[in-house]
């Protein structure tokens, strides 16, 4: 099977580096730290070791690392200064650049040693919503490019649920009379469920009971186990774009007239919708709390 190769253009290298593309080009043009390919118009196109190299590189320049000087590195001196970088306290911008590289290279040695780290030093929640988070948002500007490799998402997305995962199996619940029943599904076709298991992790671990259904459940499905279980709240995300987002939001509300149903993702906060009178939104992990509270 052929490698899919990804083909970045100089703005999709500054979107996911943060170095402006004036500046990328003088770094090609004086120090030959970027090699681009070119299409049969001759326009300029980076590979995924061309991404690699450049988020390399303004990480060591953002280290105090003089250009001229990590020109005359090899690659692997390259890497070596960059895991020494790594393996201190960095920033949150820093780690998330970081975790790029580990994607591109599908080194999940690498993605276990960033967020081993981070965790360690600030904690698990800190850790999702200041690195995880601006790291996926990252990746959706790379699909939004169609740049990224579906392999190199998949890798790291599953590596980063996995540790939700653990996180929640670890959290013991010990009910009292504050705990509130949560019930967490995705609606049908909807897949990314990164964010509604930071949120059973979130409630979990603030002695709430949650009951999590995972990926594109159907309402008819939800119905059913929210008679079995009396859920008190209903949490879902909605991140794909529905024939009518609007007749969604109704259906569950009139579905569940009873419970108290919370809201979030971009084809919510993004549209001005009609909200009945037992439905929130909210934009943050915060604000969940804050709703439930």
């Amino acid at each position: 099977m052929p490698v899919m190769v990804c083909k970045f253009s100089i703005k999709d290298l500054e979107k996911l580096s943060g170095v402006k593309a004036h500046t990328l080009r003088i770094w090609e043009q004086r120090y030959g730290i970027l090699k681009p390919s070119r299409t049969d118009t001759n326009i300029r196109w980076y590979c995924n070791e061309e991404l690699k190299n450049i988020l390399n590189v303004s990480l060591l320049n953002n280290h105090g690392y003089k250009i001229s000087k990590i020109a005359e590195l090899s690659n692997t001196e390259i890497a070596t200064e960059v895991s020494k970088i790594v393996d201190s306290e960095i920033n949150e911008c820093e780690q998330v650049t970081s975790l790029i590289i580990s994607m591109v290279e599908m080194d999940e040695q690498r993605f276990e040693k960033i967020i081993s780290n981070q965790i360690l030093r600030h904690g698990f929640a800190h850790t999702i919503e200041e690195v995880v988070y601006p790291f996926l948002h990252k990746i959706g500007v790379m699909w939004q490019t169609g740049s990224i490799n579906p392999a190199q998402e998949h890798f790291i997305t599953n590596l980063i649920r996995q540790k939700l995962i653990v996180a929640i199996d670890g959290q013991v619940t010990t009910e009292t009379i504050d705990s509130k029943k949560f019930l967490l599904f995705l609606p049908e076709s909807e897949l990314h469920e990164i964010s509604l298991l930071y949120f059973t992790y979130l409630l979990k671990s603030r002695g709430h009971v949650p009951t999590y259904l995972g990926q594109s459940v159907p309402l008819l499905d939800v119905q059913k186990v929210v008679e079995i279980k009396n859920s008190d709240y209903i949490v879902s995300v909605i991140t794909f774009a529905m024939e009518s987002t609007q007749d969604y939001v109704n259906q569950l509300a009139n579905s569940f007239p009873t419970k108290k149903i919370l809201l979030t993702g971009y084809q919510i906060i993004s549209r001005e919708l009609t909200l009945p009178s037992n439905i929130k939104i909210f934009k943050t992990p915060a604000e969940l709390i804050a709703l439930v509270s």
